[in-house]
């Protein structure tokens, strides 16, 4: 397994590099034996652009999933999860969360999206949050959705 980080934002209040690397790893254990996958940390800007041209939403939103289908040319390289910084943080001060339980969440929530997993559905979407409990569980992190 291999997890890569990139740090585009000045946003100093960013988890330390071993967490968002032990978070990704831990939802890639029980799915790929051997993958690899890229953990963008970006700032409001960044995250409202990709947000727009890739997602067609509006504004920034707290984490993107960026699956790829490299299944002939590279089958372990899974794609991207990015991050925004400043809505990460601001959404674990408003909900009363520690910032690191919060970013798990959306770390492990990002990596989900890249396995496969999908919320648009209510089964699947049920499906994920039981495999985001599990694993924010094992982590020692609470319920993100109670």
């Amino acid at each position: 397994m291999r997890v890569n980080i990139q740090i585009a934002t000045q946003n100093d209040e960013v988890p330390e590099l071993g967490h968002i690397v032990k978070w990704a790893e831990h939802a890639l254990q029980r799915h790929a034996s051997e993958a690899e996958m890229t953990v963008r940390v970006v700032d409001i800007d960044e995250g409202r652009r990709l947000n727009e041209l890739w997602r067609k939403g509006t504004g920034a939103t707290n984490v993107l999933a960026f699956p790829i289908d490299a299944s002939e040319v590279a089958p372990q390289l899974l794609g991207d999860v990015v991050v925004c910084a400043s809505l990460a943080n601001a959404e674990a001060q408003r909900d009363g969360k520690s910032s690191n339980a919060h970013w798990a969440h959306l770390v492990i929530h990002g990596t989900l999206h890249l396995l496969g997993y999908d919320h648009v559905e209510e089964v699947g979407a049920a499906e994920m949050e039981r495999v985001e409990r599990t694993l924010l569980a094992d982590l020692s992190y609470p319920d993100p959705y109670l």
